[in-house]
C-alpha cells in the first residue's frame, strides 16, 4: 500500500494567494498521492480557478460557505483512498511526508495513524518585526494537527466526521475523540510540515470563535466521565 492509495483533502477559503504552492508540495512528493481533492469553501477570490490551473491533477469541489468542518468532511465523502492526508491552503509539506509515513504504516501494522514534526515559519511577504501577534518562525515541534497526520481510512471513519459545531478547534474535538476509541498512532520526529504564519490564519480570522476550545476540552470531559459513569458537572444557570 503505497501512495496511489492516499487522497489529500485540502480545504480552502479564500485563500488563493498560497493555496498554488500548498497544491504544488503534494504534487511535488517523493511519491505522490492517488488524488488531491480541493474543497472551495464558498471562496470570494480566485481560489476555485487556482485549483482548476492544476487540472486533472486536482479535483476542485465547491460548496456554499459552511466552515472548515463542512469542507473537509466534504471531501473526505468525495474521497476513494484507502489512507486520508490533509493540508491547509497556506501551508506546505516536505518532499518525503508521505514516503516516510508510507514507511512508518508498512513498518508496524498496528499503527493505524501518522503524525510528525511541524515547522512554524512567518509568510515572505510578511516583515515578522511589525506583524503584531505572530511570533518568530523557525520553530519546530511534534505537529499536533491535521496537516501532519496519514491515516487509515476506516480508521478515520470509525472516530467519525468532524463536528459541524466548531468553527475553531475542530482537529482537538477530533483527536480526543480519537483517544476515546482507541485510535493508534505514532508520531515521527522529521519535520514534515511547514506551518505558515501570516495576518489571515484561521486563528486570528476566528478570533471570536476561540471560547471553542473551552467548550472543546469541557465537552471531552464529559463525555469520558459519562463513559465512567460519573455525572457530569453541573453548569451553573443565571437566575
Amino acid at each position: 500500500m503505497r501512495a496511489h492509495a492516499v487522497s489529500v483533502v485540502i480545504p480552502v477559503f479564500n485563500g488563493a494567494r498560497y493555496l498554488a504552492e500548498a497544491i504544488r508540495s503534494v504534487l511535488g512528493q517523493t511519491e505522490p498521492p492517488g488524488e488531491i481533492l480541493v474543497v472551495d469553501d464558498g471562496s470570494t477570490d480566485a481560489s476555485a480557478e487556482v485549483a482548476r490551473s492544476f487540472g486533472l491533477a486536482v479535483d476542485c469541489i465547491t460548496q456554499s460557505h459552511a466552515g472548515l468542518s463542512s469542507a473537509l468532511n466534504r471531501g473526505i465523502e468525495r474521497a476513494r483512498g484507502s489512507l486520508l492526508a490533509f493540508l491547509d491552503a497556506d501551508d506546505l509539506w516536505l518532499e518525503r511526508k508521505l514516503c516516510l509515513q508510507l514507511d512508518a504504516l508498512a513498518a508496524d501494522e498496528a499503527f493505524e495513524a501518522v503524525l510528525a514534526h511541524v515547522e512554524q515559519f512567518v509568510s515572505p511577504e510578511l516583515d515578522p518585526g511589525v506583524v503584531p501577534g505572530i511570533p518568530p518562525g523557525g520553530r519546530w515541534m511534534p505537529g499536533w494537527v491535521l496537516g501532519s497526520m496519514l491515516i487509515r481510512t476506516e480508521a478515520f471513519h470509525r472516530v467519525g466526521a468532524f463536528d459541524l459545531r466548531w468553527r475553531v478547534g475542530s482537529f482537538v474535538d477530533w483527536y480526543l475523540r480519537a483517544q476515546d476509541a482507541g485510535l493508534r498512532a505514532t508520531m515521527l520526529t522529521d519535520v514534515l510540515l511547514r506551518r505558515r504564519l501570516h495576518t489571515d490564519n484561521l486563528g486570528i480570522r476566528e478570533r471570536g470563535s476561540r471560547g471553542d476550545y473551552a467548550r472543546i476540552l469541557k465537552h471531552a470531559l464529559d463525555r469520558r466521565r459519562q463513559a465512567a459513569g460519573q455525572p457530569r458537572e453541573a453548569v451553573a444557570r443565571p437566575g
